[in-house]
């Protein structure tokens, strides 16, 4: 089995294998997600025959396709859509909206409700709707909503794009994980045309750890299409410049890296151990690790792989940082001062009017804090 590889520098390499050898926490393997392939946009070195240089490996990855409309007109794809993205302003609900997808025939398919689509419709972020390769579609926008948009995803189909991988399985405190190269992130996503970055990275001292899901479909057959098409979301339609989580956890377990947080310190940190400030609580990011489970957890839990790659990534995090997983704690934000008591290791659901991370996971957060406990000293 493939073990998944890094795109980090040699340096960071480095570091984070010295990082993740120094830790009493380890685990097995995981494999890479099977994806179709992938314009070189790496930045990794490569001889003149495009072969990636000694240490790495070229791996292809589909380029995202999207196509962006604002309004209530129908819309037609040149690409079979995976996904549509919708947003709007104007409410913090998603009641009375609804998407209707057109199949490849040009059949139309029933109307169906947004409400419930999305980590929250609240957060000033997007509902991410899956749409099973349909060829275009209608949306409606939500009751006193106003600015409503939308885009279509492709992100399995697309031109093959090479992405030189450094081959070394990444680890962060002895636990793997899937870099950005390893799902496929497209870096230039993060660049404004006139090539500065969107928003420029942003650090400042851990505080607390909050879940969530992403109330996308169960059973995914491809999660790494999905975290990008994520991804797209985030840093394209949302104007955030890049995905809004930390973490990211697939139902087989897999761990991928999210927001990009330089090239130095274990990833969503920086050398000094103080945390990038993400995108996924608004009014209460810098500071907070986001952590996404993939999948909707209204009514299941995550799957016995996820709940175990959940708890060591907390329990890791939380000895890294001497944080109590089962602690209360004052949560300050150090940019306006807005302050709120919550758990260490929250809910989306406890910060803001949202149904993430699930109703049956956010019940399983006893049990996680418990045992990301075990062994604390």
């Amino acid at each position: 089995m493939a073990v998944p590889p890094s795109h980090r520098a040699k340096s960071r390499l480095t570091r984070r294998g010295l990082i993740g050898a120094a830790s009493a926490v380890a685990t097995g393997a995981v494999v890479t997600p099977a994806v179709m392939a992938a314009t070189t946009d790496s930045g990794e070195p490569t001889d003149s025959s495009g072969a990636a240089q000694s240490g790495t490996t070229v791996e292809t990855f589909p380029e995202t396709r999207s196509k962006a409309a604002a309004g209530a007109a129908p819309v037609e794809a040149a690409f079979p859509i995976g996904y549509v993205g919708v947003r709007w302003a104007a409410t913090g609900s998603a009641d009375g909206g609804s998407i209707r997808l057109r199949a490849a025939d040009g059949a139309s398919g029933d109307w169906k409700s947004l409400s419930g689509s999305g980590c929250s419709e609240a957060n000033g972020g997007a509902l991410l709707v899956p749409a099973g390769s349909a060829s275009g579609y209608e949306v409606k926008a939500p009751d006193g909503a106003t600015g409503l948009r939308s885009v279509a995803l492709d992100t399995s189909h697309g031109p093959e794009r090479k992405v030189d991988v450094p081959s070394d399985t990444t680890r962060v405190r002895g636990v793997a994980y899937l870099s950005r190269a390893a799902w496929g992130a497209d870096e230039s996503k993060r660049f404004k045309p006139d090539g500065t970055e969107n928003t420029p990275t942003a650090y400042y001292p851990f505080q607390t750890i909050t879940v969530h899901h992403t109330a996308t479909p169960n059973g995914d057959p491809d999660p790494a299409a999905t975290v990008r098409a994520i991804y797209e979301l985030h840093a394209i339609t949302n104007d955030w410049g890049d995905i809004g989580y930390h973490f990211l956890i697939d139902e087989e377990g897999r761990i991928y890296e999210g927001r990009y947080s330089g090239d130095d310190g274990i990833p969503a940190h920086d050398g000094q151990g103080k945390l990038v400030t993400a995108f996924h609580v608004a009014g209460y990011n810098s500071g907070n690790l986001g952590i996404a489970l993939l999948g909707n957890l209204m009514e299941q839990g995550p799957t016995d792989a996820a709940r175990t790659a959940l708890t060591r990534l907390v329990r890791v995090l939380s000895r890294f940082h001497g944080l109590d997983p089962q602690a209360r704690l004052t949560y300050t934000n150090p940019i306006t001062g807005t302050q709120k008591e919550v758990q260490s290791i929250s809910g989306h659901r406890d910060w803001m009017a949202t149904e993430c991370p699930g109703e049956v996971m956010y019940a399983e957060l006893v049990r996680v804090r418990e045992a990301a406990a075990v062994g604390r000293s």
